[in-house]
């Protein structure tokens, strides 16, 4: 009688805002050819015109939370809700059901197929307690200084933007506590490519190191 299946290997990837998630989740994607299921593009999907969640922004903001094209304006509402941590939450709470249920609809899909390692990319992974979807949880990591000065080049942000934008998440310190594997984003690209494959290679367990730095 055969042995029976090997659970799936349904690695969380979270990090610091700027810190390289996407990064590696295209390298995971090209070099491995996992499938990567990203809570960015479902929080997207929540707000496009004609949905539910939309149509709440639009009740409490109004509509000019909206772009002429009636799409929703998101450097604006980033405007508010990272000023003021209290939108924020009241975002959260329309937009993560949402994002908790398509990952985990197409996670299962994924596993029914019989795909045997998944990847999460989920930015609040534990800010949105979802760590219940995953089997272990990557964290990529990297310096106070490096995080402000790679956001405020990607997203044209002030100091000021930028660290509204990192304060509004979990402090880097806790999330790296929480991992089963750190990946140091502080060197070169090839440092860090080189820590995923042996973080690929060498699949967590209790007894293994969290850093593979």
């Amino acid at each position: 009688m055969s042995g029976q299946a090997p659970s799936p290997r349904i690695i969380g990837l979270t990090g610091g805002i700027g810190m390289g998630k996407t990064t590696v989740s295209d390298y995971l994607d090209k070099t491995y050819q996992l499938p990567i299921l990203d809570a960015d593009i479902y929080a997207r999907e929540a707000v496009q015109p004609g949905s539910i969640v939309l149509e709440a922004i639009v009740n409490r903001y109004q509509s000019k939370i909206l772009l002429l094209d009636g799409t929703l304006d998101r450097r604006q509402l980033g405007e508010i809700i990272f000023t003021q941590p209290s939108e924020r939450i009241w975002l959260d709470e329309q937009i993560h059901p949402y994002v908790r249920q398509a990952l985990s609809r197409d996670r299962d899909r994924l596993i029914q197929h019989s795909h045997q390692t998944i990847v999460l990319v989920i930015p609040l992974l534990f800010e949105a307690q979802m760590t219940d979807l995953i089997t272990e949880i990557w964290v990529v990591s990297c310096s106070p200084d490096q995080q402000i000065q790679r956001l405020m080049q990607r997203g044209a942000l002030s100091l000021e933007q930028a660290n509204a934008r990192i304060n509004s998440q979990m402090a880097i310190a806790e999330k790296r506590d929480r991992a089963d594997v750190v990946l140091e984003n502080t060197s070169t690209l090839e440092d860090l490519l080189e820590q995923v494959d042996r973080a690929i290679d060498h699949p967590f367990s209790p007894n293994s190191t969290k850093s593979y730095g």
